[in-house]
């Protein structure tokens, strides 16, 4: 008869030890598990053949024309989210000061001889107002509730823009009250997503800090410390564009169901390994496009404003140039959401051809 062996139970020691020794094993196959993921090392040359995977993507601008095609077959539901955008910025938040646009042009005008010559002049003063819209807005500082208001509408608009996308391109006949009720469920999961990216632009935000103390300081006359500074700056800068890059996908992976926010950071960060820098440059494009549109639609609006008031002093009591800016900021937010859902969803397309 063949004799049975029994599991011989571990003593109190032997629990104990496995007990502590549990932890430290799940760390270790957790890193192995990412180690098997990501074929990049530290301090070693990565083989290409490790790392290279296809992306196959439009180019820029016929990627953009995509993207614009794609929001104009549905622009009635669009330009719905516009404006309710539009309305619940305006109630919660407010517009640009009117005054404070008025006291910007006043001061253009009055050193504008001073800088400017000729029929450029007018040109130049609205290109330079525009820059300062640009870097400083038309609103003085927020406060804490408006600054709440803002970060709330900002999550809102953005889940309400995915889920209407993932909808409409399911095929899917959906309103945009539709996207506006049903996109909230996964807030607090994006917001804890944020909080991620915020934290990856405190490395740019750093640099951006140092600058200003050292242009105040005069460190960057010239000389080896400039030279070192910039080196130092750009580090921080690349550091942060490089953690941004797949947390941006992550943004929208977490809107899927059931999905969490760990989760959605590693799934993402998985999906851009070997490709970042090619999808990192298509967020700059879509950046550079917006800055460029921006300037095609305020610097028009910014003279015809001028030229108005010039002929009809009343109406520079009309924030006619703080409304402008306001829509046009509501709807490149809502066309850059749209822009970096196609472009993963592109990614995911890629990913999902036989290889």
């Amino acid at each position: 008869m063949p004799r049975t062996s029994k599991k011989k139970p571990l003593t109190r020691t032997q629990r104990a030890i496995q007990y502590v020794k549990k932890p430290f094993l799940a760390i270790r196959a957790r890193a192995e598990a990412f180690k098997a993921r990501r074929p990049h090392r530290s301090f070693r040359v990565t083989r290409r053949r490790d790392y290279a995977r296809s992306l196959q993507l439009p180019g820029y601008i016929a990627f953009s024309k995509h993207v614009n095609k794609t929001l104009w077959q549905h622009k009635k539901v669009f330009l719905w989210l516009v404006a309710a955008y539009a309305v619940l910025t305006t109630i919660f938040v407010g517009i640009g000061s009117q005054e404070t646009y008025t006291t910007l042009t006043s001061t253009l005008q009055e050193t504008g001889s001073e800088i400017f010559e000729g029929n450029i002049g007018q040109l130049g003063q609205a290109a330079l107002l525009f820059v300062t819209i640009g870097s400083s807005g038309l609103t003085a500082t927020p406060t804490e509730v408006q600054q709440v208001y803002i970060v709330f509408l900002g999550l809102l608009v953005w889940l309400t823009t995915v889920w209407l996308l993932r909808n409409l391109l399911a095929g899917h006949k959906v309103k945009m009250r539709d996207g506006l009720y049903s996109a909230g469920s996964p807030i607090i999961p994006t917001m804890l997503v944020t909080l991620v990216l915020i934290v990856q632009l405190i490395p740019a935000g750093l640099a951006v800090v140092a600058y200003a103390a050292a242009n105040a300081s005069g460190l960057l006359a010239g000389g080896v410390s400039a030279m070192l500074f910039w080196i130092a700056a750009l580090l921080l800068v690349v550091m942060s564009l490089y953690w941004i890059t797949s947390t941006f996908f992550a943004l929208i992976i977490v809107t899927l169901p059931g999905m969490y926010p760990m989760k959605a950071l590693k799934t993402a960060g998985d999906m851009v390994i070997g490709r970042r820098l090619r999808i990192l440059l298509r967020i700059l494009w879509m950046l550079l496009g917006v800055i460029i549109t921006g300037a095609l639609v305020l610097i028009p609006i910014i003279l015809i404003s001028t030229g108005l008031t010039n002929l009809w002093p009343w109406f520079a009591n009309v924030p006619f140039v703080p409304t402008v800016l306001m829509l046009f900021s509501v709807t490149a937010f809502i066309w850059s959401a749209s822009y970096i859902y196609l472009l993963y969803r592109r990614v995911v397309d890629d990913d999902a051809k036989p290889a």
